[in-house]
């Protein structure tokens, strides 16, 4: 599950937070990435590179993600750390949505949920948005 080179280049995330990435997308646990409950690393890899495409110029040390995970969906709130602010986002992926939005069916009839995660990867998100930092953190 690789991140994508380009988002990352153009990121203002510090150094330590680009190989923590990097590392943690190969498996390994790193300090600057904490879940508050165990969930599928694809879809937290998808939500740091929403992250850092959506907010290239943020200085990003540290993240903490609350969040749940479905089969089509990922919902919670990221705490993002770094260059003395903190930041609450409450976002929520969802392949099934996207599959929607596209007009694609499975040979059931259903979204195809399966090729929008496929397609779209990490762009599968239908709500981000940025929080007062007092938000406390916990799944939308």
């Amino acid at each position: 599950m690789p991140i994508d080179t380009k988002i990352l280049t153009r990121s203002c995330a510090t150094d330590r937070f680009k190989s923590d990435i990097i590392a943690f997308a190969s498996r390994a646990d790193v300090p600057s990435i904490t879940l508050v409950r165990a969930v599928p690393r694809i879809k937290v890899v998808r939500l740091i590179t929403h992250l850092l495409h959506a907010h290239p110029e943020w200085v990003v040390d540290r993240i903490q993600v609350d969040a749940r995970s479905g089969c089509s969906d990922f919902v919670g709130t990221a705490v993002v750390e770094g260059g003395g602010q903190s930041r609450v986002i409450r976002f929520a992926w969802d392949c099934r949505w996207r599959a929607e939005q596209e007009g694609w069916l499975d040979a059931f009839g259903f979204p195809d949920q399966i090729r929008a995660a496929d397609e779209f990867g990490w762009n599968c998100f239908h709500h981000w948005q940025l929080q007062p930092a007092s938000v406390a953190s916990e799944p939308a």
